[in-house]
């Protein structure tokens, strides 16, 4: 090969001599693959099947200098740019199509210190990796609840999970973060450093930089807590649905209590004259005393008539990854999300007629319950600015077939579309997809021309694109 067509900033096609290519490999710890390298296919993949890209290359960094050495290259030759770490965002915006791949996926370190209480993550690292690793000192933060999520990308859009309404956010606990900017200069970002990058950083997305570690804040959690499901028959879904509503307006910062409609799946606590109909599943956690979980969690088994349910002491870093058989890699998958800070009951019945017309098995809608310690921090604290949330609702659309690829985008769309008059319009910009830049000013509100300040002062060439974009603000 005497030279490799790429994709500019602008997707313009430009050349590129092999002895450029070879002169950057040897920059990059884990070397360059290009099309027709071994490596290259697996290495281009990600979590949503929909997304099938062909960068022109992929680095493979194992260190800060690797990353450094990256960006300069890509910033000198105008290169469209992306950064895969997880790979699991939605979008696939962790593939630039022509362009070059910044693949942090070789850097998994996770570094406890049990005595400060604090942990040090590499930004390849999965939630499994962080969860193992702090859980192996009954230590714990706020992250979300699928095991092979990328830290990096669930960090920097907030992060939720079970733990967010005892302890807050993801972006809550962040103490720090060495970030390699447009510049190609590495810096620290934290409240006393760069504060104000550090404010962007939590929650404003991969759009100032290549993140390539974290300090979190731990707590002590579990190593056990009281956590399971009840699933109760579609036919109860307004009654259930309604108590839930109503129970978790209540509901102690330590229990979470989510509401998910989908046919249900072939759990071994539920009959199998139940396995493939519609049910409303109510997944909880209660991060705390296990007997104190147990009393608070009992009246989630008094809303209806359950079909099954499955509760106790369970490990936590088990339950992270209870969810992993319905979320595994290589299917296809569109979203569409929605804030709610009230669920009144037409908002409820918008749920139910929607969920009583899913396109396929594994489709679902899902209700996160949200508040507690997150909602205590004010919006402006953070470039996550969410915090009337009390409810995000997730519209999954997943499937198999291409051919369903408008059937189901289609329905997802329309939930959307049908519970837009009751949500806040504001969205979680973890789930947004590839094809709603649109929201994404008014997912971050108040704060988003402080945003757009922060992109012009450290990626002013918007450098870093492929993401939900914060465009560098206008003039001097």
């Amino acid at each position: 090969m005497e030279s490799l067509t790429y994709l500019t900033l602008d997707k313009d096609a430009r050349q590129m001599p092999q002895s450029d290519i070879d002169a950057f490999a040897a920059q990059i710890g884990g070397g360059v693959l290009g099309a027709g390298d071994a490596g290259y296919d697996e290495a281009r993949k990600v979590w949503n099947g929909t997304v099938d890209r062909r960068p022109a290359l992929i680095a493979r960094c194992l260190a800060d200098g690797d990353v450094q050495a990256a960006v300069r290259f890509a910033a000198k030759q105008q290169m469209l740019l992306s950064v895969h770490a997880g790979g699991h965002h939605i979008a696939g915006n962790a593939i630039a199509e022509g362009g070059l791949v910044i693949d942090l996926s070789g850097m998994r370190t996770v570094v406890v210190d049990a005595a400060k209480r604090r942990a040090r993550v590499a930004a390849g690292a999965l939630l499994g990796d962080f969860d193992r690793e702090a859980q192996a000192h009954g230590l714990a933060t706020p992250l979300g609840i699928n095991s092979t999520t990328g830290v990096a990308g669930l960090t920097l859009g907030g992060g939720f999970g079970w733990l967010t309404r005892r302890l807050g956010l993801t972006v809550d606990n962040l103490l720090g973060v060495t970030i390699v900017t447009a510049d190609g200069a590495v810096r620290t970002a934290s409240s006393s450093s760069e504060p104000e990058l550090f404010w962007a950083l939590r929650g404003g997305g991969g759009n100032f930089g290549v993140a390539t570690s974290f300090e979190f804040q731990l707590h002590p959690v579990g190593p056990e807590v009281h956590a399971g499901l009840v699933v109760y028959p579609f036919a109860q879904a307004r009654q259930v649905l309604r108590a839930w509503r109503d129970f978790t307006a209540g509901a102690p910062d330590e229990l979470s209590v989510w509401a998910v409609l989908r046919k249900a799946p072939p759990l071994p606590f539920l009959p199998e004259s139940v396995h493939g109909t519609e049910v409303v599943v109510l997944p909880l956690v209660y991060c705390g005393d296990l007997e104190a979980g147990q009393r608070a969690a009992a009246p989630v088994l008094q809303f209806g008539d359950p079909v099954g349910s499955a509760l106790g002491p369970t490990p936590y870093a088990g339950f992270q990854t209870a969810f992993d058989p319905l979320l595994g890699p290589g299917s296809r998958n569109y979203w569409k999300t929605n804030n709610f800070s009230t669920l009144s009951d037409a908002a409820l019945d918008v749920l139910i007629d929607s969920a009583s017309r899913l396109p396929g098995p594994e489709c679902e809608i899902f209700m996160a319950q949200l508040g507690g310690a997150m909602a205590r921090v004010k919006p402006e604290d953070t470039a996550f600015v969410g915090r009337d949330a009390r409810y995000i609702m997730n519209v999954h659309g997943r499937w198999s077939d291409a051919g369903d690829d408008e059937k189901v985008r289609a329905w997802a769309r329309q939930v959307f579309q049908d519970a837009a008059p009751h949500a806040t319009g504001g969205g979680y910009v973890n789930f947004l997809t590839e094809d709603e830049a649109e929201r994404v000013a008014g997912s971050y509100g108040t704060n988003y021309p402080r945003l757009q300040a922060a992109k012009k002062r450290f990626d002013p060439g918007n450098l870093f694109r492929m993401n939900l974009n914060i465009e560098p603000a206008s003039g001097q």
